[in-house]
C-alpha cells in the first residue's frame, strides 16, 4: 500500500514520464529508415506525387459508397489517378482547355443534371441559365455546397478535355484511296501454289543436339519476351477452427431445450416457476430477442427467401408448430409458425398516366385530368385486346419511371402503395386489369402474380468452435511451429501430422487472394519483405478463425527471366531451329520440289486462292512466313527453302490474279468501302489504346505495396 501512495502522490511525474514516452515512440519513426519511408508519396507519374493522404481518402470512399474490399478500392483508385494525372499533363503540355460551352454539353449529357427537374425548361429541355442561377445562389445561401460543386467543376472540365482530345485524334486518322486500294489488294489478290512440308516432327529429338548458349543467345534476342515481374512461391498449411460435431452437438441441445417448458426455483418468490418455451410463450418478440443473436423480425417471407434444404418443411409448417434445430447459413435455428398468408405478396404493372397538376408530374405536362381519364381508358381496352402487349403499351405509354421496365413494379407487400392501388392488386386476382386513380394519376393496372407468405419466428446461435476447440487448433499450430523451427523440411513436418499442403505460385507483390482463400494480404507483405529468403516461415491468424503457417519456396525478383525458369518457352524454340538446320543441311536446295517429296516420302499438296489477310495453309496450318514469300514470287518461281512455324517448305507459285493490273475493276466503289473498313476499324477502341501508349511512355514509380 505505501508504494501505491508514493505512485499517487507522483502523478503529475508519471503523466510526463508517460507523455515523453510516447512522444519518443512517435518520433521515433521520423529519423530511422522505416519511419522515413512512410513519408514516401504513394505513387509519381512523371514527376507528379500523389500523396498518401489524398490516395487514403480516394480508397476510403470507394470502400464506404461502394463496398469494395480494401485491395479492389486500392487497384480501382490507383488507375483513376493514372488516367487522370496522364490525360491532365498530355491536356497541359498540348494546351488544350475546355470553355463553358464544352462543360455545358457535358452537363447536359449527364442525367444528374439532364433530369433534374430545377434544371429545365418549359419543353422539358436541360436549360443552363436556370442551372448558372442555381450556382450563383448556392455561392451566397450555400458557401460549401458551392466549394463543393467548384471541385466537381474541375472533374467535368477533365471530361471535357478528354472527350476534346480523342474527338481530335480520331479526327486525324484517316485513310486515302490509295490505302483503300491497298487493302482491297490484301483481300483480293489471290495465288495458288504447290508446296511440299517437311515437318519438324519428322526429325526425331535424339538426332538434335543443343548447347546452354544457345538457350542463352535465345533468350537475349527475344528478351522482350520473357520480362517478368517480381512474385513469389510459397506453401502453406491451413489450421481452421471449424466447430467439430461435439460443438455443434451441445448448440443444438441448447436450442432444443428451448422448446420445452422448464421448471427453475426463484430465490426471491422462494417458489417454482414455469419458463416458458418457443411454443407457449405469450411474448413471442421479447423471448426471441433473449435468447436468439438475431432479433426478432416481423416481416413475412415467401417461401423462395428460406433457406433452401429446409424451405419445405419451414414453408408448410402448421400455425405454432415448430422446427429445428436446423442449419441455415452460419447459424442453427428453431423456428415457430406464426402466421400465413395466401396471395399475401403481389407482382403487379402499370401504366400510368399523368395529369397537369398530379403529383411529381412533369412540368411540361398539360394533359387535363379527364383527358388522362379518358385516355387511361382507351389504353386498358387495347390491353384487354392484346394483353401480351402490356410491356409495349408502358414503354409506349407510361409517364412512370418503370416504363423502361414494362411498368413492372415486382413483388409488394401490404401497405406499400397507396391504398386505391393497393386495395386493387390485393383484392383481384391473377391477370385482372383494371384503371385506379391516385395522387399521381390514372394507373392502368395488370395483377402479374401471387405468392403466399409467412411470418416466422426463429432463434440462432452462431456455428461457432468451442473453447475447447480453439485451444486445439492453436495448440497443433504451435506444435507445427515449432517443429518448423528444428526441422526447415516442410513436407515431412506436414506428412508426419496428416496436414494437407495448399501450394501458391506466382504471388505478386499486390495480390490479395490466394486461391480459395481471401484477405491475405498481411502474407502478401511479409513475402515482400526485403529479408526474406527461401525456406523462411511464418504463422499468420486468418480472418475466419484459424491460422495459416507459410513457408517460402521460391523467389523471383523483377526482371530478364533466367535459362531456368524460361526454359519451358526457350528450349521448343531452340529444338525447332536446329531442326529447321537439320532438314535443310540432309536435302538439295537445287533438286526440284517433286524430287525432294520422295527423298523424304511426302506428297507435292496444293493450296488455292491464298490472299495476304488470311495466312493459313489448308493441310500445313498458320504460315504467315510462307504466304508471304508466295506473295513476293514470280509466277512459276521456286522457292528456296523456308523456315516455316511448323516444319520447312519449299513452294512453287502455280496462279496469280493480280487485281492491281485491273484498272477498270480497281475503280469500283469497292475502294470506297475497304477505306472506310480501316477508318472504322483504326477509330474504334481508340481511347484505351492512346491511354495504353500513353501510359508505357510515363514514368511511373508505384509505392503503393508500401502502405497497403
Amino acid at each position: 500500500m505505501a508504494i501505491l501512495g508514493q505512485i499517487r502522490s507522483k502523478s503529475i511525474f508519471l503523466i510526463i514520464v508517460i507523455g515523453l514516452a510516447l512522444f519518443a515512440f512517435v518520433i521515433s519513426g521520423v529519423f530511422d529508415g522505416k519511419g522515413y519511408q512512410a513519408q514516401e508519396p504513394v505513387g509519381v507519374i512523371n514527376g507528379e506525387e500523389i500523396l498518401i493522404e489524398d490516395f487514403r481518402s480516394q480508397v476510403d470512399f470507394f470502400e464506404r459508397n461502394y463496398n469494395q474490399q480494401t485491395m479492389i478500392a486500392v487497384n480501382n483508385v490507383w488507375n483513376n489517378y493514372l488516367r487522370s494525372e496522364i490525360l491532365k499533363q498530355q491536356f497541359e503540355s498540348i494546351g488544350l482547355k475546355s470553355g463553358k460551352d464544352h462543360i455545358q454539353n457535358i452537363l447536359s449529357e449527364n442525367p444528374s443534371f439532364s433530369s433534374d427537374q430545377r434544371f429545365l425548361n418549359d419543353v422539358g429541355l436541360f436549360d443552363i441559365d436556370k442551372f448558372k442561377d442555381f450556382i450563383l445562389e448556392l455561392k451566397t445561401t450555400n458557401p460549401d455546397a458551392y466549394e463543393q460543386w467548384k471541385s466537381q467543376e474541375s472533374i467535368y472540365e477533365l471530361q471535357s478535355n478528354e472527350q476534346n482530345y480523342f474527338n481530335l485524334i480520331q479526327s486525324g486518322i484517316n485513310y486515302t484511296d490509295f490505302d483503300g486500294k491497298y487493302e482491297y489488294f490484301l483481300n483480293n489478290d489471290k495465288i495458288d501454289i504447290e508446296f511440299i512440308q517437311i515437318p519438324y516432327s519428322s526429325v526425331y529429338d535424339s538426332l538434335i543436339s543443343y548447347k546452354t548458349s544457345d538457350l542463352k543467345k535465345y533468350l537475349s534476342e527475344n528478351e522482350e519476351k520473357f520480362k517478368v515481374d517480381a512474385s513469389r512461391d510459397i506453401q502453406y498449411v491451413l489450421f481452421e477452427e471449424k466447430p467439430s460435431l461435439d460443438d455443434e452437438k451441445l448448440i443444438k441441445d441448447r436450442l432444443s431445450k428451448l422448446l420445452v417448458e422448464t421448471k427453475e426455483y426463484n430465490e426471491v418468490s422462494k417458489l417454482e416457476e414455469t419458463l416458458p418455451s418457443l411454443i407457449t410463450t405469450k411474448n413471442i418478440r421479447e423471448f426471441v430477442n433473449e435468447y436468439s443473436e438475431i432479433n426478432f423480425d416481423s416481416i413475412y417471407v415467401p417461401k423462395g427467401s428460406l433457406p433452401t434444404e429446409h424451405a419445405n418443411m419451414l414453408f408448410n409448417l402448421n400455425k405454432n408448430q415448430t422446427y429445428g434445430p436446423y442449419l441455415d447459413g452460419d447459424y442453427f435455428k428453431i423456428s415457430r409458425m406464426l402466421d400465413k398468408k395466401i396471395g399475401g405478396s403481389v407482382r403487379s404493372s402499370h401504366i400510368l398516366i399523368a395529369y397537369q397538376g398530379a403529383k411529381e408530374a412533369n412540368p411540361s405536362n398539360s394533359r387535363t385530368k379527364d383527358e388522362a381519364r379518358k385516355e387511361a381508358n382507351n389504353i386498358l381496352r387495347k390491353v384487354r385486346n392484346s394483353p401480351e402487349k402490356f410491356s409495349e403499351f408502358a414503354l409506349e405509354f407510361s409517364d412512370g419511371p418503370s416504363r423502361t421496365r414494362g411498368g413492372d413494379l415486382g413483388f409488394v407487400q401490404e401497405g406499400a402503395f397507396l391504398k386505391p392501388f393497393s386495395d386493387f392488386i390485393f383484392s383481384r386476382s391473377v391477370g385482372s386489369t383494371g384503371v385506379v386513380e391516385t395522387d399521381y394519376g390514372f394507373h392502368v393496372i395488370k395483377v402479374v402474380a401471387k405468392d403466399d407468405i409467412v411470418l416466422l419466428a426463429s432463434i440462432a446461435e452462431k456455428n461457432i468452435p468451442s473453447d475447447q476447440t480453439s485451444d486445439r487448433v492453436f495448440n497443433e499450430a504451435t506444435k507445427f511451429e515449432m517443429n518448423l523451427s528444428k526441422n526447415p523440411d516442410f513436407k515431412l513436418i506436414a506428412d508426419q501430422s496428416n496436414y494437407e499442403i495448399k501450394v501458391v505460385n506466382g504471388v505478386k507483390i499486390l495480390d490479395n487472394d490466394f486461391p480459395g482463400l481471401k484477405n491475405q494480404r498481411r502474407v502478401v507483405q511479409w513475402l515482400f519483405s526485403e529479408q526474406i529468403s527461401v525456406n523462411d516461415f511464418k504463422r499468420f491468424d486468418i480472418s475466419n478463425g484459424g491460422y495459416l503457417i507459410a513457408q517460402v519456396t521460391g523467389i523471383l525478383n523483377e526482371g530478364i527471366s533466367s535459362i531456368q525458369d524460361a526454359s519451358y518457352k526457350i528450349l521448343p524454340q531452340v529444338i525447332k531451329s536446329k531442326k529447321a538446320e537439320y532438314i535443310i543441311s540432309n536435302n538439295n536446295n537445287s533438286l526440284s520440289i517433286e524430287e525432294i517429296a520422295d527423298l523424304n516420302n511426302i506428297e507435292v499438296k496444293k493450296a488455292l486462292a491464298l490472299n495476304q489477310k488470311n495466312a493459313t495453309i489448308s493441310g500445313a496450318g498458320y504460315e504467315p512466313t510462307v504466304v508471304g514469300h508466295a506473295f513476293g514470287l514470280a509466277l512459276n518461281s521456286v522457292s528456296d527453302f523456308i523456315i516455316g512455324e511448323n516444319g520447312v517448305y519449299k513452294i512453287k507459285v502455280t496462279k496469280k490474279d493480280d487485281n492491281s493490273k485491273n484498272d477498270e475493276y480497281i475503280n469500283t466503289s469497292f475502294i470506297n468501302s475497304f477505306r472506310n473498313q480501316l477508318i472504322n476499324r483504326n477509330r474504334s477502341n481508340l481511347n484505351g489504346r492512346v491511354f495504353e501508349s500513353l501510359k508505357e511512355k510515363a514514368e511511373i514509380i508505384d509505392n503503393r505495396s508500401i502502405y497497403y
